[in-house]
């Protein structure tokens, strides 16, 4: 079991690029279910954080693995957010 603080500054990977995509900055929870829908995954920046920074939602179903220090998706797209 986890808590969903936990989660917060966990590195995300994908499991079939092995490309760095942020860490978990939140979590997204459904309001029908109460279970979480989503990982909001803080992009790591580069020189142009306008550009490739920001936030991204990961899909809970996309997780293939939580570790202690990361957690693997597979992920086909990830859905932009807006830095807040």
């Amino acid at each position: 079991m986890f808590r969903t603080c936990s989660f917060k500054n966990r590195e995300v990977i994908n499991i079939d690029t092995a490309e760095r995509i942020g860490t978990v900055r939140d979590v997204e929870i459904s309001p029908e279910t109460g279970n979480i829908s989503a990982l909001i995954v803080r992009r790591h920046t580069s020189l142009l954080p306008a550009v490739f920074g920001g936030e991204l939602s990961v899909p809970w179903s996309s997780i293939q693995a939580i570790g202690r220090d990361i957690i693997l998706v597979r992920v086909v797209e990830l859905e932009k957010r807006p830095l807040i």
